[in-house]
Parts: C-alpha cells; structure tokens; sequence
C-alpha cells in the first residue's frame, strides 16, 4: 500500500468512528451503511481492529435487506440510552476516565492546550465537551490530514496527543462499553477506536 493510500486509509476509519460517535447516527449515514459504499478491510490489523469489524460486519449481516430509518431509529434510541441519558451508563468522555483531573476542570484545559498548540479548535456550536470521544478523533483527523498535506510538525503533535490523551483513556472507555453496550455497531466502534490507536501509535512510533 502506497502513502497516499495508507493516508486515506487512515482517514477513512478516524471519520467512521467521528461518524458513529459525533451524535445519534443520520439516515444518510445509516443508508451508506447498509448499502454497498462500506468496504471492511480484508486483512487483519490489530486485535482490537479485527474484532470491531468481525463485529460490524455482523451487525450488518442482521439489518440487511432492513428500512434504513427503522434501523436509525433504533440507533437513535440505542445511542440515547447509552451515551446521553438522562444518567447514561458510559460517559465517552477523557476526563471522566482520568483518576489525575477533575471532570470538565484541569483536564480539559490540558486537552484545549493540545489542540490550540497545533492551531486547531473544535466546532464552537458543538455541544459536547472538548475532550469527548469524537472531538478527540475530530482533532486527530486534522492531525493525520495535516500530515498528508506535508506538514511533518503535526507528527510531533500527534504523537504527544497520543501519549498524553488518547493512550491514557480510551482502553478504559472501551472496557466500558464491553460492559454496557451490545454487541452492535456502537460497541464494534469502540472497539474500532482503540485499534485506531494502537494503529496510530505504532505509525508515529515508526517515522522516529
């Protein structure tokens, strides 16, 4: 695989998870998704990776031939329940997995830092956090796209993000939702998420 492949590669699996986890998933998403526009990989990548689509693809396999807005209105429901609430049972959030900050306190300032630092801010009329799960990716994306576009600093910047944020919460965050979700599109892309990670570290690991 070549680098231009590998960049889209990499692209195009930080906005699945962007995608699933920005909010309830759309009946344009949901349609992409029981259509034939979603390729899985055919070879493994890591542990966690290979679990999430092994996953996906059998959620897939239960809602083909399905109405798409039945199945996003399940989704709907589904992500509710889970990540919203009123007193929902995981909170996709890093400072909420951080024994070392406070909720929506030091810890998200930090998490404000990394991203001013590499001159990038989330969408202002976002309602989440900045240190959600898909804000994180969202930054991560304008890291890897960034690098794409040759500018070899965001390596640096990604790699300290890594280490200092991503590394420190989304195992935890994962093992969450092992214990809560079912087994489904939401909980595959968790699983997704941290063989992005794993995926991500050893890419920043290899260029030095």
């Amino acid at each position: 695989m070549n680098d231009a492949a590998v960049y889209e590669a990499r692209l195009e699996l930080i906005d699945f998870v962007i995608e699933v986890f920005w909010d309830t998933p759309s009946e344009a998403f949901v349609e992409k998704l029981l259509g034939d526009e979603v390729a899985l990989p055919e070879e493994s990548i890591n542990d966690p990776m290979d679990e999430g689509f092994e996953m996906l693809q059998t959620w897939l396999d239960e809602q083909a031939g399905r109405d798409p807005s039945v199945v996003q209105t399940e989704l709907e429901r589904e992500y509710t329940d889970l990540l919203v609430g009123p007193r929902p049972p995981v909170l996709p959030h890093e400072t909420h997995y951080r024994d070392d900050t406070e909720f929506i306190g030091e810890g998200l300032a930090e998490v404000e830092a990394s991203y001013g630092a590499a001159g990038w801010s989330s969408p202002e009329e976002y309602p989440e956090e900045d240190d959600f799960i898909a804000v994180e990716m969202a930054f991560l994306r304008y890291l890897v796209d960034a690098q794409r576009a040759g500018r070899e600093e965001t390596v640096g910047f990604e790699r300290v993000f890594l280490n200092e944020h991503l590394n420190a919460w989304t195992d935890d965050f994962v093992a969450e939702m092992r214990g809560e979700a079912d087994d489904g599109l939401f909980l595959a892309a968790a699983l997704v998420c941290q063989g992005l990670v794993e995926f991500e570290n050893d890419i920043v690991g290899q260029i030095g």
